[in-house]
């Protein structure tokens, strides 16, 4: 059934809020341009009205932390059936999107400046060309959502096609209007599909995780052999996908530009920086932020449940310094901190990590 929620002004007896139309779908458009926060914390908005070469126009596009692009369709009034089918077939343009293309498109959206300079700033990291592109979600941004819609994004979600609906409903207190959002699907699962490498050629997930630890002044690699864990955060993007991890999985490891460092098996369920605990030598536990000394873990964010840093605790089966990481033209890699790849490039991975760290099943 369609997705909708309503709003109460809190009180003896409650009130209920006014849903009201927008007005233009267009200017919703224009405060997303404005405020791209309103669609995700965790994506950059690099073209608006950018034509496709075969006679339309999407709407909006933007990029994700790993590189990845997001297609975003406002429906405009169309039917289900066209705004779905034009979106799949904006896909297609997306696809095919050079990296020289998407730092034009950019330069039009945003004269002047760089993409790899602004995703810098935006990010903290480096915009790596080998990522750009490498997968795209579409979302479908709605001021109501009907049942036939539903039903077309289900069945191709449930099928790992990262697609889905951002409903925006308005609501009217006094002389001001309210603007309220709901995701259809979790944001993370389509996230996942984009991630896995769903869009293009996929087979069977053969059940091992893709785990990329990024590696600066944030966090170390070698505190993460020494105590035994892996650990994301700077926001539910780079955190959330934690949660895939239970106890038992098989984790294989890479530090972003330099390959891959290790594998283990995960002993726990992801837990936050203030509560997580560290193993001692003398059998005890302390805090973790107390024993971490190479990296600053997101520390200012401690309580910051969005933006804080989580561990993981890991049981490591084989490691290999920084120094001696694992890296050939052919690996799979992604920037998201979990996934879980269906692309023939895993497959092939996962032989080549089997033949360099032997000890993987031990």
């Amino acid at each position: 059934m369609p997705i909708r929620h309503a709003i109460w002004k809190i009180g003896v007896k409650p009130t209920p809020l006014q849903e009201v139309s927008l007005g233009k779908e267009e200017q919703l458009e224009a405060m997303i341009v404005a405020d791209p926060r309103i669609l995700s914390d965790d994506w950059m908005l690099i073209g608006r009205q950018e034509e496709t070469g075969f006679g339309g126009r999407i709407d909006l596009l933007a990029i994700a932390p790993d590189g990845s692009l997001v297609l975003i369709e406002l429906k405009r009034n169309r039917t289900p059936r066209d705004v779905v089918a034009q979106a799949l077939d904006y896909a297609g343009w997306v696809e095919k999107l050079t990296s020289e293309r998407i730092a034009t498109i950019y330069g039009r959206f945003a004269q002047g400046q760089d993409l790899r300079g602004d995703f810098r700033k935006r990010f903290g990291q480096d915009l790596d060309e080998d990522s750009l592109n490498q997968s795209h979600q579409i979302v479908i941004v709605a001021s109501a959502l009907d049942d036939s819609t539903e039903r077309m994004v289900q069945y191709l979600n449930a099928r790992d096609i990262p697609i889905n609906v951002l409903c925006f409903q308005v609501f009217q207190n006094g002389p001001e209007q309210w603007l309220s959002r709901l995701w259809l699907i979790d944001p993370m699962e389509t996230q996942l599909n984009a991630a896995s490498g769903a869009m293009g050629a996929s087979e069977p997930w053969n059940g091992e995780f893709y785990v990329s630890y990024g590696v600066d002044s944030t966090r170390s690699w070698e505190e993460a052999r020494q105590y035994g864990f892996i650990s994301g955060g700077g926001g539910t993007w780079h955190s959330k996908t934690l949660q895939l991890l239970n106890s038992g999985d098989l984790v294989w490891v890479k530090v972003p530009g330099k390959g891959f460092v290790g594998v283990g098996r995960v002993t726990e369920t992801v837990q936050p920086a203030r509560s997580f605990k560290i193993k001692t030598v003398d059998g005890g536990e302390r805090p973790v932020l107390e024993v971490l000394k190479d990296g600053y873990y997101l520390r200012e964010q401690v309580n910051d449940p969005e933006k804080c840093e989580y561990f993981v605790p890991v049981k490591w089966l084989q490691t290999t310094p920084l120094a001696n990481a694992f890296s050939e033209v052919g690996l799979f890699g992604n920037q998201n901190t979990v996934c879980k790849p269906t692309t023939p490039k895993w497959r092939h991975t996962v032989q080549r990590l089997k033949q360099h760290f032997p000890k993987w099943d031990g």
